[in-house]
């Protein structure tokens, strides 16, 4: 909270913070190493505490706050980070306390970090080319913790009791479902109220090395998601060699070797992988990121496509139920082991919450897209039943008020606001910058809805009984209907230009922001081939085109930031949505001139490309500008590459 000091007689009130509120962690300037659903987040010196999301993390939880390095003769100096891939790093530093007096260093440690499933595990070599033996002691000290991930987000982790049992070169900690145990051969382990320290003794040789390993295994009995077990199967090496842009191939190794540490499965269904949305807050099964994802990489794999589907089916909803924002054939949103509780924005999210208007229809648009790949017929038959149901969802429970267009409201009460990929509360604006009043109904949406009708219809016509032949003809009409409709109701004209609103509001007023939501509409049919080009060409004008990707609102908004989350920053899967689309309407040149954009934001980020940036202008930044809080590697985002290499290749 802020307050004017009374005492002040400044003309402009001066500003003093009481007792300010927790701020969300800023990620951008933190190492990750991972393998979902476990990743450890650190410094560039690999010490983990000095920032709010430091921490190593095991689903939903965070098992250790912080952990430090430590020689009882030398200071650590720590001079190079050396990641290699998604899952092992190399922090290298010198110890000039032990050293001899000349002017190089001799002395070395190099800290080798690797993480996998429910583990993590150190290396540490001390090298010399000292002429004399070193003898010194090594310290690891470590907090465990076990807060909840979404307090740590909020700024409120809470640490959990503990038990802690000390055994040779050991420790076992338990807090109820959580527990972790280290092991850490020929060191001295031992404990006090808060942490766990390792002590070795060690020798280096003179010329020589000396090496000591540590170990955490952890646990948690109320993980819903698990790694997934079997190799990912696709070789990053192999898809990027052929590559002639080096951008390009960078940004798909590193992308690839992402997406490879981002696949869970469920417990029950362990051969079904799907990509988790993203590090550090998203390590789970999202409907609609898990869709994106499996579908902007689809030209990779297949098989996670038709996975994903299969995993979301088993989920879908089966009855109406305010609660949860189920609703029967609706595709869930978010599966978590325990209710996401955001107080300051009141929010309260159950463990399985299906408060999404876009999952069930880009369901089916994926569906027919694995189709087309060439996914197996009788695959295609199993998810028939969730098919029916999906679309069955559209024509009876997506249209909240009867308007023959799909729309959300939080019914819930402490659900989300806005139920569209920008979910958040002020995502949906007019161009004064005032709120929309819900039920909203978003453009993108109706445009999967038009695809999902006619790639339903498709489908049915193709696998389905007799019994579907009338639903095929109601689709393909309802699909013809919502099309005029869409062209009747979203169209307007503005200072910026005609466009189609980013929404319709609770009065069915089009909501007359210019937004990147404009992009998604291109490629599915919706639009006529002029608009769909007359749409990509307005996305590439000053006022969208960042020059590192398209923003999500219109520099002339009146709402427009370009550190705001949704109104006005630069989303890399966004704007791979809208080049994706692009490709598939025929509009080669402008897909070509976005993946420029998109390559250099890559090379800006060193090829790790974040949730999202901002929208500042190239023109005023040589780099693209982090948003500080981004997650990364974020699965849609890394999915984007591949996107990049379709229109790349096509155009070879």
């Amino acid at each position: 909270m802020t307050t004017a000091p009374a005492a002040s007689t400044d003309a402009t009130p001066t500003l003093t913070h009481a007792d300010p509120a927790p701020l969300q962690p800023l990620l951008s300037d933190a190492v990750i190493v991972l393998r979902a659903p476990t990743q450890v987040w650190s410094d560039r010196d690999g010490a983990v505490g000095t920032a709010t999301v430091h921490g190593i993390y095991h689903g939903d939880v965070r098992h250790v706050r912080s952990m430090s390095v430590s020689c009882d003769d030398s200071a650590l100096e720590w001079i190079s980070t050396a990641p290699d891939g998604p899952s092992r790093i190399v922090f290298g530093g010198v110890l000039r306390g032990v050293d001899d007096t000349t002017p190089d260093p001799k002395v070395r440690l190099l800290r080798e970090r690797n993480v996998a499933d429910g583990r993590v595990t150190e290396t540490w070599t001390l090298r010399s080319r000292v002429d004399a033996p070193i003898r010194t002691t090594l310290r690891l000290r470590f907090e465990p913790e076990f807060a909840l991930l979404h307090e740590v987000k909020s700024g409120h982790a809470r640490p959990q009791p503990i038990d802690v049992a000390i055994d040779a070169g050991s420790a076992r900690v338990s807090a109820g479902p959580q527990g972790l145990e280290f092991t850490a051969a020929g060191a001295d382990v031992a404990s006090d109220s808060e942490f766990i320290e390792a002590t070795w003794e060690v020798e280096v040789p003179a010329f020589g090395e000396t090496t000591v390993t540590w170990e955490l295994a952890l646990r948690d009995d109320t993980l819903v998601v698990g790694g997934a077990a079997a190799s990912a199967r696709w070789d990053a090496a192999a898809v990027a060699s052929p590559v002639s842009d080096p951008r390009l191939a960078r940004w798909l190794t590193t992308a690839l070797g992402d997406l490879d540490a981002l696949r869970l499965v469920l417990p029950d269904d362990p051969e079904d992988e799907f990509f988790a949305a993203g590090a550090p807050w998203f390590f789970t099964l999202f409907g609609r990121d898990s869709l994106w994802a499996a579908r902007l990489a689809l030209p990779l794999d297949r098989d996670i496509a038709a996975s994903t589907l299969r995993v979301l089916a088993r989920l879908q909803g089966t009855t109406d139920d305010p609660q949860t924002a189920q609703e029967p054939g609706k595709i869930l949103h978010e599966l978590r082991s325990s209710s996401l509780e955001i107080p300051s924005e009141g929010i309260s999210l159950p463990p399985r919450y299906y408060g999404s208007v876009d999952s069930t229809p880009l369901w089916i648009c994926l569906l027919a897209d694995a189709r087309r790949a060439g996914l197996p017929s009788d695959e295609v038959r199993a998810l028939l039943p969730a098919l029916r149901a999906a679309l069955g969802w559209i024509r009876d429970s997506g249209d909240s008020d009867g308007d023959g267009f799909l729309d959300y409201i939080d019914r819930l009460g402490t659900g989300l606001a806005n139920q569209g990929w920008k979910d958040s509360g002020d995502s949906i604006q007019w161009r004064d910058g005032t709120l929309a009043d819900g039920p909203i109904a978003l453009c993108e949406v109706q445009a999967y809805a038009y695809e999902a009708a006619l790639a339903g219809a498709e489908l049915l016509e193709e696998f389905g009984d007799d019994g579907d032949r009338a639903d095929v003809a109601f689709w393909r009409e309802w699909a013809a209907d919502l099309r005029t409709r869409f062209a009747a109701a979203y169209w307007i004209e503005t200072p910026e230009g005609r466009y189609p609103a980013v929404a319709l509001d609770r009065e069915k007023r089009p909501v007359d922001t210019l937004t990147s939501n404009i992009g998604h509409l291109i490629g599915t049919g919706i639009l006529d081939a002029d608009d769909e080009a007359h749409i990509a060409e307005l996305l590439r004008g000053p006022s969208m085109s960042s020059g590192y990707g398209i923003r999500t609102m219109s520099t002339q908004a009146a709402g427009y930031w370009p550190l705001s989350y949704h109104g006005g920053s630069v989303w890399v899967h966004d704007t791979a949505i809208a080049v994706h689309g692009m490709r598939r309407a025929g509009l080669p040149d402008p897909a070509r001139a976005v993946v420029e954009e998109l390559l250099d934001a890559a090379e800006g980020f060193a090829y790790r490309v974040p949730e999202l940036h901002s929208g500042d202008p190239r023109s005023e930044t040589s780099v693209p500008t982090p948003y500080p809080a981004a997650c990364r590697p974020q699965a849609w985002s890394a999915a984007a590459a591949v996107v990049c290499l379709t229109v790349l290749d096509a155009a070879d």
